[in-house]
């Protein structure tokens, strides 16, 4: 792959991983779609290596944005650092186990399927979290059934097209929670998330370093244009649904994403891709 090619390349899929990790509409559904798209798949592992370290610039922007409530997790009493570590084994346990079937699955012939029928789900989860949310009349405190269902729901997330963020906030709302709460707690949970992808890809790169030499020079210039424009759009994103979820207004991105979904399935009966 020729210099500019990997760079505008990666740089498109930074920018689309930032927006998508935080927006209700799945970043690594949008990954995957887009590097069948582009054609963008050096191979041997490289694309999974290259999909996490795109992760860890939407990580910057969490950072950014809660730096405060990541340095009062260690404060007393601990029961948000608590509720966050269970919250994490669900999605920590399905990833260890299931990672690579889960891949097989959308890399396989019948990826874009798979890709919109999970699109599609996570539309019809928002559309549900909206109509709750709405109805609702009063909001309690985020308690531990509420980080426990976010929990499970993330574990979900880890197939590609069910959103990790919408996924979450939709099983917190759906306890009642406040929407403030609930909203930070989503994003906090992105940061063991993240660093137990990278440590495991990292892991991995030890065991086969091909994944590493495939990429290439411009490959990695490329990977960095999209880390940082992921960290900056990350932080955008961030901005954006934390005035969503105040109001609870989801109906956008469940058309949004019924529209992906009927796209996908357009493309994989065309034999597009």
């Amino acid at each position: 792959m020729g210099f500019w090619e990997a760079v505008w390349k990666s740089g498109v899929l930074g920018a689309v991983q930032g927006l998508t990790e935080f927006l209700p509409v799945s970043s690594s559904g949008h990954l995957t779609f887009l590097q069948k798209i582009l054609g963008y798949d050096l191979g041997g592992g490289s694309m999974t290596f290259i999909n996490v370290m795109l992760h860890l610039g939407t990580l910057v922007a969490v950072i950014a944005v809660f730096w405060r409530d990541i340095l009062a997790l260690f404060r007393k009493p601990f029961k948000t650092l608590l509720m966050l570590i269970v919250a994490t084994i669900p999605a920590g346990v399905v990833g260890l186990l299931f990672s690579e079937q889960i891949d097989a699955l959308f890399d396989g012939p019948k990826g874009m399927i798979s890709l919109a029928v999970c699109f599609a789900l996570t539309g019809l989860l928002l559309l549900i979290a909206e109509l709750v949310a709405k109805r609702r009349s009063t909001q309690r405190p985020l308690g531990w059934g509420g980080a426990v269902g976010m929990g499970l729901m993330q574990a979900v997330a880890l197939f590609p097209g069910i959103s990790r963020s919408g996924s979450t906030i939709v099983a917190g709302t759906l306890t009642g929670a406040r929407r403030e709460d609930v909203a930070r707690f989503s994003f906090l949970m992105s940061i063991p998330v993240i660093l137990g992808s990278f440590a495991v890809e990292v892991y991995g790169v030890a065991r086969e370093p091909s994944a590493i030499t495939a990429i290439g020079t411009n490959g990695w210039v490329g990977m960095a244009v999209g880390i940082v424009l992921a960290a900056v759009f990350g932080f955008l994103a961030i901005k954006l649904m934390l005035r969503v979820i105040r109001k609870a207004n989801y109906m956008w991105f469940s058309v949004y994403l019924v529209c992906l979904s009927l796209t996908c399935f357009w493309l994989d009966a065309l034999a597009v891709i």
